[in-house]
Order: C-alpha cells, then structure tokens, then sequence
C-alpha cells in the first residue's frame, strides 16, 4: 500500500536523540529543558519541556525544512494520499487561510458554503478575494444546517465562471458530507481549484467505512486537523496539496507569510507520531471506534424523546454521506436546549461535550474513546429523560441562514466603523462577525445587513448563555457597524445562491 516506511518517525526520532544527548543550551527556549519553570515542570514532567526544542541543524527548520521535518512531511503526504504535506502548529485555521491565499489574488472570486467557520471569513480578508455565498439544505427537525447541493454549486458556478476557487466542508461539524466527487469534476471542468476544510475529516483517509476524502475525490488542497480526530495535540493540524494548477513553492511562500518561526516541536512531534500510528494502525483503530459509536447510536435510540442522528439521513437534502463518529442528539423532545443539556450532563454528571446548539448536542468520538464513557453518556442521558417533566419541543427559534453581503469582508474590516447596541443594529452592515463557539460559524459576517431576525437569533444565544465570539464587546450589548452604509452599498452587492 504504501512506498515508504509508514512505521518511521524521523522528526520524533530526532527530537529524543537530541534530548537523550543532554545538550548544553545558549539558545531559546528561555525555560532551558524545564529548569527555568519548575512548577510546570514538575506537573507535566521535564521531559515535556526537554522537547520543547528550537529550529536548529539536526532538528530542522519549519519554514524552510530539508531534512526531518521534510522526510515527516513526505511520510504524512504519502499517508493522506497528497503529492504535498506540510505541518501546521496554528491548527486549521492557519491552513484554510493558506488555501485561499495560494488560490486567490484581491478581486478573485471563491464559491463558498455559508456556513463556513470563520477562519473562512478570515483567509477572504487576508487574501482580498470576494465571496460567492451558497446557501447550504436546512434540515428544520434538526435545527441545523447540512451540506451544500451539487445543483447550487453548479448554479454558482455558472453565475460567476470567473471564480478562481470553490470551498468545500467535509464533513460538517455534525458529520454531513456533501457530493464532493461531483462537486470536484463540476470545478474542474470549469478551471476552478477546490479547497477543502477537513478540519473534522483527518480520520476518514484510514477506513473504506468513511465517506470519500478530499484526496480520493481529486480536490486540489486540503486542511485537516490531526488534532481533532487522528490523534496528534491540540493546535497540530495538516496541510495537504495535489494540485495542477497550485504550486507548492506558491503554498510554502504563503504559509510563510503567518507561519511562526518557532514551530513547537512537541506539537511537530504529535504529528509524526499520529501519522505512523493512524497510517499502521488506522483501520484496526477505528474500525472499533465505529463499532462503539453504533452501539451507542443504537442505545440512544432507545430512549424516548431522544434522536441520535445518523447515516438514515444519507439522500436528505444537503446528505450525501455522513459520518458515524460525530454522535449528534437531538434533545429537543426533552424539553431542554442543547446548552441546557451541555450545562446539566457537566454540572451533574462530569461529562462535557463538544458541542451544543438549540436543539442538539455533539459528542465527538475517536480512536481513544472507551465503551465504559460512552455507557455513562447513555445512562446519563436515560435517567434525565426518565425524569423530565420538561417533555416537549422547545421554542422553535430558526437560524437565520440568508444574510444579505452588501460589501465584501475585506472591504468591511477595513471601513470606519460606529458602535450601536445590538436592538439598535436591524438594517446596519455589520463591522465585525458574530459567532457561536463552538461551532464557530457566523451567525453574521462583516459586510452582511444585520436584520430583525438576526438581532432577535443573537439574544436568544445571549439568553442561553452561548459562548459568544466575534465582537469587540464580550457582552455583545453592543456591536460596531460601517460608519457610512450608504457609501459603502454603491461598492458591490453579489447574490447569494438559494436555488
């Protein structure tokens, strides 16, 4: 299967050689192995300090690697089935900007889903590119949005065959695909690139059981986050490139734009170390993973009120796959919001999940989950069904999904901005982007007309207490708006594609 020797870690391999050498340090980091912060030191253990390392000969460099960091960035590419890898340690974020940013110069259009994460919005501002939204399906039984169809993105592309690039997520944070392999033939044909947010994706490259990646599919780029579901530490993330039309020293002198120079050589480590476990070990690994998260889908669905969604919603609206181990619940027969139920199971049971909206809670589940935590979720959940007096839909309260861009983010970020209350905002062009975290998507971006129904959206989040993020006010009583949106409406409105 495989050409190079998957079981190798070279860059992990360098770093414990270097420490296992006990060599005398005049260079940063100023801790010096641990001893000049030994209250860390003594919780986490020394030798996590003694790798905290620094770009040198031996070790390599991470903006410009040619030797253990580039033989791991070789083994990882060949892994994740890309003619390019490179290793992130500012998590996907970092990637999804580079994509953008290595597809599209200022001006250039990219067809994106409207419920990107926000680090979409921030490549666009970065790169000067203009947004060509497309409205993702709407499930409305489960308050949330699924995937985008091949039909609107085929509509968006026709309406603007001058897009450099179409953005794809896969999978959603509920674990929604859409129909990427057709998506990738429809851009291709069309001289498109394809850029694709993998960011809770990492896992599917190493089970047949997963949905099609974006390697698989023929996507030009991919950003996949190791961290998330493969494995590696919090922050560490990959980049992936098979692109005819994307050069590699294009991407590289992207990544050095934002790239830090002092690449954290514990999280660089994690990613070596996931790749060879998931690349050897992969399909043993999650092929149990799904066998829990159907077991525990099935439990769930036992209980009343309770709907563990899952791969029935294939050939819905916006479904094409769907991935078993993001184990969404709709809690909304309960009687509680998600936020409510994430609030309770922490409070009252220890459990803390990932992710919670109005109606629904996530539980993500990977290679490391046990079948006795997820018994406990289950037990959880059944004895605070079996004791609600709560029963009943919830509020109906909908997602406003069709927000109006006026300009565009880039030209937003940059415009004069005055601050209002938030009651006061209906009719504005936002200044800054309001979001949920998780999921990080938001509810309105800069450059989009605020309306009632957003205004009314964000204080029933606030009412919820949902981590709100975005805003110059941590309170979101006040929110910046453009300074002057009657100059700024004669700059450009482009349509959102909804059919």
């Amino acid at each position: 299967m495989f050409r190079l020797d998957q079981n190798k870690t070279p860059l992990f391999d360098a770093v414990k050689k270097y420490v296992e050498d006990k060599v005398i340090q005049f260079h940063v980091p100023g801790h010096k192995q641990g001893k000049g912060l030994p209250e860390l030191a003594e919780y986490i253990g020394y030798r996590a300090l003694e790798m905290d390392a620094n770009g040198m000969e031996d070790l390599d460099y991470i903006n410009n690697p040619t030797g253990v960091i580039a033989e791991a960035e070789e083994l990882c590419a060949e892994a994740f089935g890309a003619e390019h890898a490179y290793f992130l340690v500012n998590g996907t974020t970092s990637g999804v900007q580079a994509m953008i940013m290595s597809a599209c110069s200022p001006g250039d259009k990219i067809i994106i889903p409207r419920n990107a994460h926000k680090s979409v919005i921030g490549g666009i501002i970065l790169s000067g590119a203009v947004p060509v939204y497309v409205q993702p399906e709407i499930n409305t039984e489960l308050g949330i949005a699924m995937g985008v169809s091949v039909e609107k993105v085929k509509a968006a592309i026709r309406e603007h065959p001058d897009a450099k690039a179409v953005f794809v997520i896969n999978p959603t944070y509920y674990g929604v695909v859409s129909d990427l392999k057709s998506i990738v033939n429809i851009a291709h044909a069309y001289g498109m690139a394809v850029l694709v947010d993998e960011a809770h994706g990492a896992h599917m490259y190493f089970h047949d059981d997963f949905p099609l990646t974006a390697m698989e599919a023929g996507a030009d780029m991919s950003a996949a986050s190791m961290h998330k579901t493969a494995g590696s530490m919090t922050q560490s993330s990959v980049l992936l490139l098979n692109s005819k039309t994307i050069m590699p020293s294009t991407v590289r002198q992207v990544l050095n734009l934002t790239y830090t120079s002092s690449g954290s050589y514990l999280l660089l480590c994690s990613l070596d170390v996931a790749r060879k476990q998931m690349a050897t070990r992969g399909r043993e690994l999650l092929s149990r993973t799904l066998d829990l998260a159907r077991e525990t889908r099935y439990q769930l669905n036992r209980i009343d009120e309770i709907y563990a969604f899952g791969k029935e919603l294939k050939g819905t609206p916006g479904c094409f796959d769907f991935d078993e181990t993001k184990l969404g619940i709709n809690i909304a027969g309960l009687g509680y919001t998600g936020y409510q139920m994430e609030a309770k199971l922490r409070r009252e049971y220890n459990i803390q999940i990932e992710l919670a909206d109005l109606y629904n809670i996530l539980a993500i589940m990977s290679i490391a989950d046990r079948r006795e935590n997820l018994k406990a979720l289950v037990k959880a959940l059944t004895e605070i069904a079996h004791k609600s007096n709560r029963k009943g839909l919830i509020n109906s309260t909908r997602i406003p999904y069709h927000p109006e861009m006026v300009v565009t983010p880039r030209e937003a970020f940059y415009s004069p901005k005055k601050v209002i209350r938030l009651e006061d905002a209906a009719g504005e062009i936002a200044g800054e982007n309001i979001m949920a975290y998780p999921p990080g998507i938001p509810v309105v971006c800069m450059g989009e007309r605020i309306t009632s129904d957003i205004v009314e959206y964000i204080k029933v989040l606030k009412s919820e207490k949902c981590e709100l993020q975005g805003t110059s006010d941590p309170n979101v009583e006040y929110i910046r708006v453009l300074a002057e949106p009657a100059l700024a409406e004669e700059k450009i409105t482009i349509p959102v594609i909804s059919s």
